[in-house]
């Protein structure tokens, strides 16, 4: 496994391995590697004949500096999960490389950023779609790999990739859970013990939803509400937003009358949790 710090580097190495004609499957992290993000690398591993994996805190998509300082940062025993998994290349690379003095370039996708997390988190996905187009530029592969638990992100860089023409292929994999339901985040480190046990609650709403619409409910907005009190009456979160959406464009529904998807995100004391569901009327 090689790590490189330098993108020069990165580019000619995966130029050489793109002459030869080696596909090449990504997987972009911030790092703090948990089983989610491991089968992400599986499924990269297995359908790639090279692996290359990123590890970077993006600083310009967190809208707080103090949740930027509490991000968990573990790189040797992250580079130790990336050589377990079959990684072949690890980009790590410094801040001051990626955002030099006075860098002044930036990527936005409109319309899909405007709602639930582009409205709490200001600049987020503008932070997002820029490293990940950095990120492209500078590994080249032929595919990359996301998660669905960050479902509006996974949809802004897939939207990026075709509005931009990237020759890259956007593979979005389910979300990794708990036992418990609770979706593995690096953020989960962050909640306190009484927090933790609460928080399967969030997925215990989501699948709440999608039993409904199986049952025939179809009033999206009276679904939104009972997740709202199930998450209300069992946690001691602050909700975000709750919200049942088309699963394309992300606009609210008033009816559930196809494919759709239910979002959340609350805030306990020192962790932001998102979550979704895939839901249908079959």
């Amino acid at each position: 496994m090689e790590v490189l710090g330098d993108a020069t580097q990165m580019q000619r190495r995966v130029s050489a391995l793109r002459a030869v004609g080696r596909a090449i499957g990504f997987v972009p992290t911030m790092g703090y590697l948990h089983e989610g993000h491991l089968s992400l690398l599986r499924t990269a591993r297995r359908n790639n004949p090279v692996l290359a994996v990123s590890i970077f805190v993006n600083p310009t998509q967190f809208d707080r500096q103090e949740d930027l300082e509490r991000y968990p940062v573990d790189l040797e025993g992250d580079l130790a999960k990336a050589a377990a998994e079959g990684a072949d290349l690890v980009f790590v690379p410094e801040q001051k490389s990626m955002y030099p003095d006075r860098y002044a370039t930036f990527v936005e996708v409109e319309g899909l950023t405007r709602r639930w997390e582009g409205t709490y988190r200001p600049g987020h996905f503008r932070g997002v779609t820029t490293i990940v187009a950095k990120l492209f530029h500078i590994v080249r592969p032929h595919r990359a790999y996301f998660g669905q638990k960050d479902y509006q992100q996974a949809c802004v860089i897939t939207r990026m990739a075709r509005d931009l023409d990237m020759d890259i292929e956007v593979v979005v994999l389910p979300t990794v859970r708990e036992p418990d339901g609770l979706a593995m985040s690096s953020r989960n480190v962050n909640l306190t013990p009484g927090e933790r046990r609460q928080a399967p609650v969030l997925y215990q709403a989501l699948r709440w939803a999608a039993d409904q619409v199986r049952r025939g409910e179809r009033d999206a907005r009276g679904l939104a509400e009972g997740m709202r009190r199930m998450i209300h009456q069992g946690t001691t979160a602050t909700i975000d937003y709750v919200a049942v959406c088309h699963p394309s464009s992300l606009e609210p529904l008033e009816t559930v009358e196809g494919p759709a998807v239910a979002l959340l995100a609350v805030r306990f004391s020192k962790a932001r949790l998102i979550d979704n569901l895939m839901i249908d009327t079959h």
